[in-house]
């Protein structure tokens, strides 16, 4: 189907706002892995059930033709709706990016919005960019994805550069219009919402913490090995320990419950015990990497128990690493012990290939030889072999590799083999050395293949398991269990590719064929002369007794509370606060209101029973006999508050707590709140409540000491409406403590959301007249005297409360350690910018605040903003605080060389500066005002740079990917410079070139080389230059020039290719042809796809280049700290 869309207009534009990926997500791919894109205005978000992909998927492809590419208005852009495998899609772009310098591109689910809760579909597909001009150049990138509500779009965020995508002579983009292809194969899926592993498998799975994938994949392979099962439950652990600070009896307590559980198991109290935060649960790591600080902690922690040494035993094998020389008699040799072995993918079929090149013999000769001791420089062959390898065989594969041709770590998805049975015996034992212990049998049968799905920058983790070394095979994928065959777990995680059949033929030729992203990454082998002994029985008895009592309890307390949870609906709970909670908490844990009901008592008593039942049980609970209590309804008021309202009735006491609930909260909560009031007499036994008419009024007390800043509950009186404060002024003067006859002022607390209002109290007025009522709180204080408002902080109840309710905590770290507390700050949310600095230059002793520079901290990624606060940006302290709706207790600061109002109009340019006549390059930070010149720029650096000569001129080059797009006029302003994803080189100008003769050619000369995995795809890299060239100059000349700057050896320089290079297609020269010739056409749009193109290896050492990376974006090593 094609589909010929006009530009969309104005109105056309989906105004729903975008959140990155990379915010939501922990371990996805970004260029060349696929990323989703979620929409915020979408709250129906689906649980993560799993589903299982049928065979037989059904395949289309999608053709949508864009004209007027160029002319979209909104940021992004969908293709009319095409239906597969029952389905409804659509397209996504965003043609300038969402968010990056590259095509963004997705496949959506046309009508999620419409779809009912929980539904998913499973699809592989691949998005293209076709290439008008030359179709092998078609840009294709495939994926697979389980759309479900929380994801209904999968694809990539950088799909292609915008530099390609926009140049016309790259033929993406002809007549302004391009051509966007997707290949779309829908497998339908079975549910399994009600999936039940223990009864499905006997496991149970482990819950993901939110990237612990990787984490749950290991322990499941290292539980259902029991002979370490075994002496993990020998570690001595005490009835004292906790398991959040001890790792052994963590991990006791996990296995105990992977053993013994009927649902899927907790993590938490393991990574806590490692020493984990909730951000490392969200960093996906390394298994490998796990695997082996795992093992290393244990290891240390059995040391000297009865279990010292067990990690040896299983996992530690031994080899050589030998240097022999050939001519003389001399041989090297170094002894050493392993745990798992690393083998190579890349280049091998099977784990066998990987053993040959892993024992392969290397020649050292020629420059590369031997220096031998006493026999000095000799040719030699150097290798290893193995001494003997341990009864668990732990293979990681290398699925991961460095590619220097891309500079960057890539994912080798190769199909690689591994058999059921390992013969490391074979060939006569070719892996063994001439002296290793030949007696065991190095047979090994495969017992877990642990499987990563995904790309470079994450995936997803799960496990292939023969817990009895039977036939049968389980799936361990985070919280559920499957029964697999062997093809599933052997065959199918080979990786390689997967070719789909085709339901039309007709409709598309080409074979529809799909990276398989899901492949082996380690394999854990068991010798079969060591299977009864690895996998021995584990019962209770090898449990201790005091982690079985304490394991039980904490299952029998689940038991309880899943028990509660079942027969909620037949009780209520009663929530019962006194005096003696008021007194506990006011000024302590809470200054507004008067309580926490979180921390009052509670009852849980059946709804049938009777209320008067329930006053038995406090008679009970605190012996205060029935005749003497009197319950109190709460309710919430208008403004907020929640305050005892009024007695219960004498008929509501008849009835039922079911009925007594549903009257006092009309049904919304399980709970019944009550305030209990008890008289007590001078001997402080309880007196009957006394009789309540309509003009009593129920009031409570808070006493504030401004001196100390005390604020405490000392009571609660009933009063007649028409009476006045002054008549019970000696009875709060007693209350307090003070004299009968000390001057005191009365406040009304009214509320305090969202913002405090707490006002004086006429002590003449009657409290009818001051509107007050049952349940108010009234706040007193002794007169404040003449001298309190420069002696205390708060003078008066009022100020103490807005103090209270404003008053924040901040943690402030350094920016240049994002992860690290370094001070704290008792601050006020209403502290101005200039406030909240003035007191961060005084924590670090700092004359001028003006040079703190503050970063506001984002809830959601746990890490500074990328943007700094403004000088005097924000108006208040919680301006810097809050992130959409959540409120931070964070701030980055940083302290600048000059004061932020001054930086904030200057233009900060980070220049690379090439040396005429040394091989260094030196980058230097460029401030100047924001409306300065290439000029002043230019100026600004001669007096930075050592220069050749003292009338040497500068340039400033721009520079992306390997070749020059500008030579920046002088006149040019700074401000719109970016600097983030371009490079700005400065290089002395050469003397022939401020001399150019009419048919002189001043030429781009670029570095590059081929990629086979890219149809031989040209690749730049290296430093890019100018070249000078002359009317007639033939290549051998111009060769001579080149070599001459470049100072390459002659004999590395005979092996380089030279060739013209138009829009990307090389034309290649020899040393006769005149280069002049090939540069004609001046006016040629894009004067850098036009150059001389070097072809060779690249052979410099590899940078990390962070230009356009995230200031504060860092990979974190896995660390057990504890």
């Amino acid at each position: 189907m094609t589909v010929t869309t006009p530009p969309p207009t104005l109105e056309q534009e989906d105004e729903e706002m975008l959140v990155s990926h990379q915010e939501l997500a922990a371990a996805t791919a970004t260029a060349t892995q696929a990323q989703r894109m979620e929409v915020v205005a979408q709250t129906e978000v689906a649980s993560t059930a799993e589903s299982q992909p049928a065979e037989d998927p059904e395949t289309s492809r999608f053709t949508w033709t864009i004209e007027n590419f160029t002319r979209f208005n909104g940021r992004k852009h969908y293709s009319e709706v095409f239906v597969v495998g029952g389905y409804k899609w659509r397209v996504l772009i965003f043609p300038k990016g969402n968010n990056v310098d590259h095509l963004s591109m997705y496949l959506d689910v046309a009508d999620s919005a419409n779809l009912p809760y929980g539904w998913s579909r499973h699809a592989q597909f691949s998005l293209a960019v076709v290439n008008q001009i030359q179709p092998k150049y078609t840009i294709r990138k495939d994926t697979q994805h389980q759309f479900n509500a929380r994801e209904s779009d999968w694809g990539f965020t950088s799909f292609m550069p915008l530099c390609d995508l926009f140049d016309p002579s790259r033929g993406y983009l002809v007549n302004d219009t391009a051509v966007v292809e997707a290949d779309v194969a829908v497998r339908k899926m079975v549910d399994y919402w009600t999936y039940d592993s223990k009864k499905e498998t006997g496991y149970v799975g482990l819950k993901n913490q939110g990237a612990t994938c990787y984490m749950n994949s290991l322990l499941q392979t290292l539980y259902h090995i029991l002979y370490f099962r075994k002496a993990v439950y020998h570690m001595p652990t005490t009835e004292n320990d906790m398991p959040s600070g001890s790792i052994p009896l963590a991990l006791q307590s996990l296995f105990y419950k992977l053993q013994y559980s009927d649902s899927s198991v907790a993590t938490k109290e393991l990574t806590k015990s490692f020493g984990w935060d909730t951000y490392d649960s969200f960093m996906q790591h390394d298994v490998q990497e796990l695997n082996r600080v795992l093992c290393e902690k244990l290891e240390d922690k059995m040391k000297g128990t009865v279990v010292e040494g067990t990690i040896e035993q299983l996992f530690e094998g031994h080899h050589i690493n030998y240097i022999e020389c050939i001519n003389v008699d001399y041989k090297s040799s170094r002894k050493e012990s392993f745990y798992d072995l690393q083998l190579d993918v890349k280049g091998c079929r099977d784990v066998y290939s990987s053993f040959d090149k892993y024992v392969e013999v290397e020649r050292l000769e020629g420059d590369n030889k031997y220096h031998a001791e006493n026999h000095g420089l000799q040719d030699a062959k150097k290798g290893v072999l193995f001494l003997d390898f341990p009864p668990v065989l732990q293979l990681q594969l290398k699925r991961f590799e460095y590619d220097y041709m891309r500079d960057s770590m890539v994912k080798i998805n190769d199909r690689y083999e591994f058999p059921l049975l390992l013969d490391l015996d074979r060939y006569d034992g070719k892996y063994l050395a001439p002296d290793a212990d030949r007696s065991t049998r190095n047979l090994y049968t495969l017992h877990s293949v642990l499987v990563h799905s995904g790309g470079v920058h994450g995936g997803h983790y799960y496990a292939f398991i023969r817990p009895t070394l039977s036939e049968q095979w389980y799936k361990f994928d985070d919280e559920r269990v499957t029964k697999e065959d062997a093809k599933k777990a052997l065959e199918e995680q080979y990786g390689g590719e997967e070719e789909l059949p085709q339901i039309n033929p007709g409709f598309n030729n080409a074979p529809f064929k799909f990276t398989k992203y899901s492949n082996a990454y380690m394999l854990v082998y068991i010798r079969e002369s060591d299977k009864e002994k690895i996998m021995c029985s584990v019962d209770e008895k090898d449990i201790a007794e005091h982690l079985r009592i304490r394991l039980k309890k904490e299952q029998e307390e689940k038991e309880h509370k899943k028990k509660e949870k079942a027969e909620a609906h037949l009780y209520t709970i009663i929530k019962v606060a006194r005096d003696e909670d008021l007194k506990e908490q006011i000024g302590k844990d809470i200054y507004f209101d008067l309580v926490d009901h979180e921390k009052v008592h509670s009852f849980r008593i059946q709804k049938q029973l009777p209320f008067s039942s329930f006053k038995e049980e406090v008679a009970k609970e605190y012996g205060i006999p029935v005749q003497f209590q009197r319950f109190w309804l709460w309710a919430k008021r208008q403004n907020h508050t929640y305050r005892p309202n009024r007695p219960l009735t004498p008929h509501e006491e008849t009835q039922s707590v079911g009925q007594l609930r549903e009257v006092s909260n009309k049904g919304h909560n399980a709970e019944l709140k009550l305030f209990l009031e008890v008289e007590l007499g001078v001997d402080l036994r309880p007196l009957p409540p006394p009789e309540k008419c309509k003009e009593d009024i129920l009031l409570f007390f808070k006493l504030y000491n401004p001196e100390k800043e005390e604020f405490c509950f000392v009571g609660r009186l009933c009063v007649k409406a028409l009476g006045k404060p002054s008549e019970i002024l000696a009875k709060l003067n007693e209350m307090a403590g003070f004299s009968p006859d000390e001057e005191i002022e009365l406040y009304e607390e009214i509320k305090f959301e969202p913002n405090v209002m707490c006002e004086t109290i006429d002590k003449k007025l009657t409290f009818r007249s001051s509107q007050l009522e049952d349940g108010d709180i009234v706040c007193f204080q002794k007169s404040p005297r003449a001298d309190y408002d420069t002696q205390v902080r708060c003078p008066d109840v009022p100020s103490f409360l807005e103090y209270v309710h404003n008053r924040q905590v901040v943690h402030f770290r350094s920016l240049e350690k994002p992860k690290d507390d370094d001070f704290s700050l008792e601050l006020s949310k209403l502290h101005t910018y200039d406030d909240v600095v003035e007191r961060v230059a005084r924590q670090l002793g700092l004359d001028d605040p003006a040079k703190i520079r503050l970063t506001s901290h984002n809830c959601y990624s746990q890490q500074p903003k990328p943007q700094p606060v403004k000088y005097r940006g924000v108006e208040h302290l919680l301006d810097m605080l809050i992130h959409y709706n959540q409120t931070s207790d964070i701030l980055y600061y940083e302290v600048l060389d000059i004061p932020l109002p001054e930086l904030q109009f200057l233009k900060t340019l980070k220049v690379a500066f090439h040396h005429a006549t040394k091989d260094e390059v030196v980058i230097h930070c460029i401030r100047l005002p924001k409306n300065s010149t290439i000029a002043d720029v230019i100026n600004d650096l001669k007096t930075k740079v050592e220069l050749s000569s003292p009338n040497a001129e500068l340039r400033l080059l721009e520079v992306f990917y390997h070749k020059i797009y500008k030579i920046f006029p002088l006149h040019e302003k700074i401000e719109n410079i970016n600097d983030q994803y371009w490079t700005l080189r400065a290089e002395e100008i050469p003397e022939e070139e401020k001399n150019i003769g009419p048919n002189d050619r001043l030429i781009h000369v670029y570095h590059f080389m081929k990629d086979p995995n890219q149809n031989q795809q040209i690749q730049n890299f290296g430093d890019p230059f100018f070249l000078l060239i002359h009317e007639g100059e033939t290549l051998a000349e111009v060769k001579t020039c080149i070599q001459s700057k470049l100072q390459v050896p002659d004999e590395e320089f005979s092996k380089w290719k030279f060739a013209f290079i138009s829009m990307n297609r090389p034309d290649y020269l020899q040393d006769s042809d005149v280069v002049p010739a090939r540069f004609q056409r001046r006016d040629v749009y894009g004067a850098w796809e036009q150059y001389l193109g070097l072809e060779h290896t690249d052979t410099a050492p590899k940078r990390a280049y962070t230009a356009n990376q995230n200031r504060h974006t860092y990979e974190k090593p896995v660390r057990i700290f504890n």
